[in-house]
């Protein structure tokens, strides 16, 4: 049913988990609950034998996350989804550890565990041990971890401005970046799909403005996903009963990160808005950094005909990191400039230019973001 042809005046406010399509309000918080219940329902009409797990610790922007799951307690019960509000955000997360290992027992009921980790910032720097050694270990291959980090990033309710995107990094997590509520569905169903593939967990970028808004949003369709070929090493790259420690622990991390980017390419996130072949400047943009962009140009009277006129094209990155490098890198060839905006550290910036050092191809002429070329501040 086309959304336009819904009956507004029946809108119920239980619609926004109720309905499998059309048009919908939701608040960033519901639409994380809602990623919960949509891969329940995903799973349950593919025939698979699965459950949810939900745990964390409540801290602004994400203070309002327990609240709305309580509300939602028989929704999810029936969705087989269970709730464990953790005492602090690192038992949490080895919560979650527990329950990707949860299939390795030989009386487990279902064939894996779909998890969903929250936290504030600060939160999930106090959790590196449990997210690396999660992480390390691994997801089960119908279960999956998507690990949602509130970021502050304007220092509203917190003692300093924090971004997650480092720490998810240094633990070896891929990070999406979703810029509104309508990604969210999206991108939450992309990175279970992603960690259940690559054997990660997957870092979720919900930063104050997006998850304490609303939006009215069209339901997108569920998505169908290329399985990339992969030749996983011997053992696998997903949970397993016998990991002792050693150095195999990352080479199995090396592996995920390969299977990572097979499966990026295979099922690409990141966007070009215009996509003109012959642009000779290219912005690249992600997250909420992304709309605001979009409002600059408008503000400047570069429209989507104007920058089609000039030569302008956006490419939108929807992974932080690992960055997609086919997809980037076919995106700045032969550019004259590039401009990159993203928030906070220069993560996509300084990816690009990894990549170029041993790029044969069409380097653009300049890439600049949080520096001119000339080394002086651009973009704070």
């Amino acid at each position: 049913m086309a959304y336009d042809m819904i009956d507004l005046d029946s809108y119920q406010l239980s619609d926004r988990y109720a309905r499998a399509q059309g048009r919908v309000f939701l608040t960033g918080t519901q639409a994380l609950v809602r990623i919960m219940l949509d891969q329940a329902r995903r799973d349950r009409q593919a025939g698979e034998n699965t459950a949810g797990f939900i745990s964390g610790y409540r801290g602004s922007p994400l203070g309002g996350v327990d609240l709305e799951i309580w509300r939602q307690k028989a929704r999810l019960a029936d969705a087989g989804i269970e709730f464990l509000p953790a005492v602090n955000e690192d038992l949490a997360a080895t919560a979650i550890l527990g329950a990707q290992q949860a299939t390795l027992a030989a009386d487990c009921s279902v064939d894996g565990v779909f998890s969903m980790w929250y936290g504030k910032g600060p939160g999930l720097d106090r959790s590196g041990d449990a997210f690396k050694h999660g992480n390390a270990y691994g997801t089960a291959p119908k279960g999956g971890v998507l690990a949602v980090a509130g970021d502050d990033h304007g220092c509203v309710s917190s003692s300093m401005p924090h971004q997650s995107d480092v720490a998810f990094m240094a633990w070896f997590m891929p990070v999406l970046n979703p810029a509104s509520v309508a990604e969210y569905l999206s991108f939450g169903e992309y990175g279970i799909a992603l960690s259940r593939f690559s054997g990660t967990w997957v870092g979720f970028k919900a930063i104050s403005e997006t998850v304490e808004s609303g939006q009215s949003v069209i339901l997108p369709q569920d998505r169908v996903f290329h399985i990339p070929k992969f030749e996983a090493p011997a053992g696998g790259i997903h949970v397993r009963l016998s990991d002792l420690p050693s150095p195999e622990i990352e080479t199995r991390i090396t592996h995920k990160l390969r299977a990572v980017e097979a499966f990026v390419e295979a099922n690409p996130i990141d966007r070009r808005i215009y996509d003109l072949p012959d642009a000779r400047f290219g912005i690249v943009t992600t997250g909420k950094a992304h709309l605001d962009t979009l409002e600059a140009l408008r503000l400047l009277g570069l429209d989507e005909h104007a920058c089609r006129r000039l030569g302008i094209d956006i490419y939108k990155v929807g992974m932080v990191w690992p960055l997609a490098r086919r997809d980037a890198l076919a995106f700045v060839t032969g550019k004259d400039e590039v401009l990159v905006i993203e928030e906070k550290r220069g993560i996509i910036e300084s990816q690009f230019k990894e990549y170029f050092y041993d790029w044969p191809g069409a380097k653009p002429r300049k890439m600049v973001g949080k520096y001119r070329a000339s080394g002086e501040p651009l973009l704070p």
